[in-house]
C-alpha cells in the first residue's frame, strides 16, 4: 500500500495543464515523446551511456518509473507528469516536472527539474505547470524553497524561471556533468514568502499573461 507524504500523491490542475503522478502504462506515450525530442533534450540533461533510444525506450521507462514511485514513497521527490486536456483530443503526455532532493526539518528545500516536448513548448505550458508544483509544496508539501539550476546556454528553460519571478542567485562553475563535460549552472531559487503577497506563484502567472495579452 502507498504510503503518503506530505503533498504526495497528487494530481494539479490549471486550464488545459494537467499534473499527475506517472502511471505503468504511460510507458508508450513517454517513451514517444522522449525519442522525438533527442535534438531538443539532449544537450542539457545528465545520463548514463548508451544511445538515446534505448535509454528512452518503453522498457526503459520501468526502471525510470520504479526509481520515482520509491523516491516518492521515501518522501524525497514528488514526480510529476505533465500532460494536456484540450477539446476533442485525448489526454497527452508532454513534458515532465520533479521537485527533487527534497530535504526537510531545518531546511525544507527541494530542487525543481523539468523538460517539455518541443511540439507544446511556447505555450506557457511549463511555465504553468511550474507555478501549480510550487504552489502545491509550499501549501501542501511542508517545502519553504524551491531551486532551479539550469545551464545559462539553455535560454528556453531560463525564460521559465524568469517568467516566474525566480531570483538569480548565484553562478556555479563545473556544476554538473551534462552532455559529455562538467557544465556551469545559473541559480535560481525562491521561498514561499515571495509569493505570499501575490497570492501564490500561479496567480503572478495568471497576472503576468492578462497583462501581456
Amino acid at each position: 500500500m502507498f504510503r503518503s507524504v506530505p503533498g504526495w500523491p497528487a494530481v494539479l490542475t490549471d486550464g488545459p495543464v494537467l499534473l499527475r503522478p506517472y502511471r505503468r502504462s504511460d510507458a508508450t506515450a513517454w517513451s514517444e515523446v522522449r525519442r522525438a525530442n533527442e535534438r531538443w533534450l539532449a544537450p542539457w540533461e545528465s545520463s548514463p551511456p548508451g544511445r538515446w533510444d534505448e535509454l528512452n525506450s518503453p522498457v526503459s521507462f520501468r526502471y525510470v518509473y520504479k526509481d520515482q514511485r520509491a523516491s516518492a514513497r521515501r518522501g524525497e521527490a514528488m514526480p510529476f507528469a505533465v500532460c494536456l486536456r484540450e477539446p476533442g483530443r485525448p489526454e497527452r503526455l508532454v513534458g515532465h516536472l520533479n521537485l527533487g532532493n527534497i530535504v526537510r526539518r531545518a531546511f525544507c528545500s527541494a530542487y525543481a527539474g523539468y523538460w517539455v516536448d518541443a511540439r507544446a513548448a511556447g505555450r506557457g505550458v511549463m511555465p504553468t505547470a511550474l507555478a501549480l508544483a510550487v504552489d502545491h509544496a509550499f501549501e501542501h508539501g511542508g517545502l519553504h524553497r524551491i531551486e532551479v539550476n539550469i545551464r545559462p546556454e539553455n535560454r528556453p528553460s531560463r525564460r521559465v524561471v524568469e517568467k516566474l519571478g525566480f531570483r538569480e542567485e548565484g553562478y556555479h562553475p563545473r556544476y554538473m556533468h551534462i552532455d559529455g563535460a562538467w557544465r556551469d549552472h545559473l541559480g535560481y531559487a525562491l521561498t514561499s514568502e515571495d509569493v505570499a503577497a501575490d497570492g501564490g506563484m500561479l496567480a503572478r502567472w495568471h497576472r503576468l499573461r492578462a497583462t501581456a495579452s
